[in-house]
């Protein structure tokens, strides 16, 4: 079965680009332009992993996070944090985030992140 990829940005064009590379690598790939319906979301794909970018409409990455962490069905899927912040490592954290990769981001760093979680 494939792993699943849950992506959260809104940024249209990135979500394109997520969704071809990792839909190339072998992945099942669900985007999303709002958080504000993560545990909705989840409960209904089932990812293996979690990509979130900080700046997302309506609860904005980290209260995203912090909602699915509170769910103990939840709370064990690794998250990656994607941010243009200068401050992106203080803000995973406070996201209970698993590791983060600034914008704009190398590719290639990303997926090896991708392929260490899956």
């Amino acid at each position: 079965m494939k792993k699943r990829i849950l992506i959260f940005d809104d940024d249209q064009s990135i979500l394109d680009v997520f969704k071809i590379i990792f839909g190339e690598n072998g992945y099942d790939v669900e985007i999303s332009k709002t958080s504000h319906d993560i545990l909705e979301r989840v409960r209904e794909f089932t990812p293996d992993l979690i990509l979130m970018d900080n700046w997302i409409p309506e609860i904005g990455g980290i209260g995203a996070l912090k909602l699915l962490k509170s769910c103990e069905n939840y709370r064990n899927i690794p998250v990656i944090y994607i941010s243009a912040n200068s401050d992106i490592s203080s803000l995973a954290k406070s996201a209970q985030a698993n590791d983060f990769i600034a914008k704009p981001f190398d590719l290639n760093k990303l997926e090896r992140m991708v392929e260490k979680f899956l």
